[in-house]
């Protein structure tokens, strides 16, 4: 499976996303607490407009502390960036090599994947991730990936209802793929879409 084609895939049909949103849409609240959808597109295209030698500085500025950085800069620059431009980041770099610290390519897809479902999931769009990345994204599931990104999953089976997959062991959490990644995601989904008795810990209030 080429992945390089699968995230370019992922960031032309995000951006054509953004470009039908609408103000209000563009100045809503997203999954990631904090951020409006504006700050999570402009995020999303960090690693394409940061050279190393800055993404230091500002790492360095933030007291190494990589997600005070992160929130700071896309703070900044969807303060700075329009809109259009904020879209035509992901849709000029379609096919940049960038990829995450950790991870390697498949967490380049899942970045992309993940602040786009924060989008979308918190806009109520349907837009549904095409299986054969979701497959990608499911198989790189992991209790250290979990951890980091503060998802609680000790004593929980994540169990999809729309595909083949289950992570973990312990109380069954169902609901479709991409609510499911999500949660190992430590990201909090919209009432009504997850079952099973420890759902109210993943759901937003």
């Amino acid at each position: 499976m080429d992945i390089k084609a699968l995230i370019a895939a992922e960031r032309r049909e995000l951006a054509a996303m953004l470009d039908g949103l609408s103000a209000e849409q563009w100045d809503a609240p997203s999954l990631c607490a904090g951020w409006r959808v504006r700050e999570v597109a402009a995020h999303m295209s960090m690693g394409f407009r940061y050279s190393l030698p800055k993404t230091v500085s500002e790492l360095v500025k933030a007291g190494g502390n990589i997600h005070r950085m992160a929130d700071r800069c896309a703070r900044r620059d969807a303060a700075a960036a329009s809109t259009q431009e904020l879209a035509d980041f992901l849709r000029n770099n379609a096919d940049h090599p960038w990829k995450p610290p950790v991870g390697g390519i498949a967490a380049a897809l899942g970045h992309d994947a993940i602040h786009g479902l924060d989008i979308t999931v918190a806009l109520g769009l349907d837009r549904r991730i095409p299986e054969d990345r979701m497959r990608v994204l499911l198989d790189n599931v992991t209790p250290k990936g979990a951890k980091f990104f503060g998802a609680d999953l000790n004593g929980i089976e994540l169990r999809a209802d729309d595909l083949d997959w289950s992570f973990g062991t312990g109380t069954p959490l169902s609901g479709a793929a991409q609510d499911l990644l999500l949660v190992a995601y430590g990201r909090k989904v919209p009432p009504g879409r997850l079952r099973g008795e420890p759902h109210s810990r993943f759901v937003a209030g």
